[in-house]
């Protein structure tokens, strides 16, 4: 990952400092934005493989960037909160973004949640996929499931010829489902493989990324549900 380019977005000196170090240390090519205006020109004209973002910003707030990236990039989005309220977690999931660390944090803390995303967004090209048998599979590491399409090394969905792109996380619990059409998997499960590491609150979070799942997909097949809820349980594929 030493080609790995994260950008920083914290208006706290210190902080943003910190954070700048550790991922040095860790082989990252890191670079801070303090203010929120400055971010938008600069991620439409360099190539990054990971934000750290900021909610409370001089300038656009990280909600609002998060929500103008998305409209144009899938990039991922690791939201750094000082809020303990709830509402702000949930405001930044149903934006897009792929994970959230609540300050104050440990930087070893952020450091494998950033691992973590970039595990998930640089996948082995030699992982094996395992399939049910109403989910195929090609040597393009395309897995075809209905009217659904997803591409593994483009990690882009395409909908009945139209594509929609998704964020890491989304990627991975919709690429998880749908290699097992019709399996019910609990919320624990999904962030186990998904995550990678537990963490209070996440099972929230798994709710987000289903929602946002199914308006991508409502956009091209309105009215068919093709992730189902099983209440108590979790969640399921129906081709």
């Amino acid at each position: 990952m030493k080609n790995t380019r994260i950008l920083i977005v914290e208006d706290e000196k210190d902080i943003a400092q910190i954070l700048q170090e550790y991922m040095k240390k860790e082989g990252f090519q890191a670079t801070v934005i303090s203010n929120g205006n400055d971010v938008l020109p600069f991620v439409k004209n360099t190539l990054l493989s990971l934000i750290l973002l900021d909610l409370m910003l001089p300038g656009m707030d990280g909600r609002e960037i998060c929500r103008e990236i998305r409209k144009f990039s899938n990039i991922p989005i690791i939201m750094l909160t000082a809020r303990v309220e709830e509402i702000d977690r949930i405001i930044g999931l149903e934006l897009g973004a792929d994970d959230y660390v609540c300050k104050p944090f440990s930087p070893k803390e952020v450091v494998a949640r950033v691992h973590a995303v970039l595990r998930r967004t640089l996948p082995d090209p030699e992982k094996n996929v395992e399939t049910d048998s109403k989910a195929e599979t090609n040597p393009r590491n395309v897995i075809k499931a209905g009217p659904l399409q997803l591409h593994v090394e483009s990690r882009e969905l395409i909908i009945n010829g139209n594509p929609s792109y998704l964020t890491p996380n989304e990627f991975e619990i919709l690429s998880i489902m749908l290699q097992r059409p019709g399996q019910i998997f609990s919320r624990n499960t999904l962030i186990e493989k998904v995550q990678g590491y537990d963490f209070e609150g996440y099972d929230r979070t798994i709710d987000f990324h289903i929602k946002n799942i199914r308006k991508k997909i409502a956009e091209h097949l309105p009215g068919k549900k093709i992730i189902q809820a099983t209440y108590g349980i979790g969640y399921k594929v129906v081709i």
